[in-house]
């Protein structure tokens, strides 16, 4: 069978809690690889190079654009962000299913370049529990709160383009279950034509 990574990406409203089911899930599971993004912004304190971002200068980061070395980027407040191409395939060769957390304009770019990624979209059950859930967390105004939701509200509209959409109501049910829909994409027959080609020439005794 196919023994080759697939390329999974994550994304979901702010608030549904994606991050937290990444990392769950490369707790329990030792065959995910997350995807780390390059970056022009400066490091936080105890951020790492190569660890949280890849970092870089702006004229680095314009050279990656230039010799076509990132999947997907975008820039926001004056800062670059993307996907190296290098580390994602280097990890997907190794066998491991590849994990980007990006959002739905991102997402869609890398379906594009590689149409058997697999899309996931996180949710909270509904949107009464996601405002929950922000108000909850106490770090953000009642304004930002509300431009979240109003950011959610445009989000909502790709969710279409997804493969699956993840509830995230229990957070252990969610993590087997991401779990599960990635080890039966493993299975898909389209990914696994090879497979299919043997056993026909060793049913014909070739």
């Amino acid at each position: 069978m196919n023994t080759h990574g697939i390329l999974i990406v994550v994304s979901g409203f702010s608030g549904s809690g994606k991050g937290t089911i990444m990392k769950e899930l490369l707790k329990r599971y030792d065959n995910y690889a997350l995807s780390i993004s390059a970056t022009t912004r400066a490091p936080r304190e105890g951020e790492t190079d190569g660890r949280e971002y890849f970092f870089k200068t702006r004229e680095e980061f314009e050279k990656m654009i230039a010799k076509e070395e990132l999947i997907e980027y975008a820039e926001y407040v004056n800062n670059y962000y993307g996907t190296p191409r290098a580390y994602v395939e280097e990890q997907l060769t190794a066998g491991k299913d590849v994990i980007l957390e990006i959002e739905i304009q991102g997402a869609l770019k890398v379906k594009k370049k590689f149409p058997d990624t697999l899309l996931l979209f996180v949710t909270p059950p509904s949107a009464e529990e996601l405002r929950k859930r922000l108000i909850g967390r106490g770090t953000e105004t009642m304004e930002v709160i509300e431009q979240r939701m109003q950011r959610a509200i445009e989000e909502s509209d790709g969710m279409e383009s997804y493969d699956y959409y993840v509830i995230n109501d229990d957070l252990d049910t969610c993590v087997d279950e991401v779990h599960r829909i990635i080890q039966a994409e493993h299975n898909r027959s389209t990914r696994n034509h090879a497979f299919a080609d043997k056993i026909k020439r060793d049913l014909k005794g070739e």
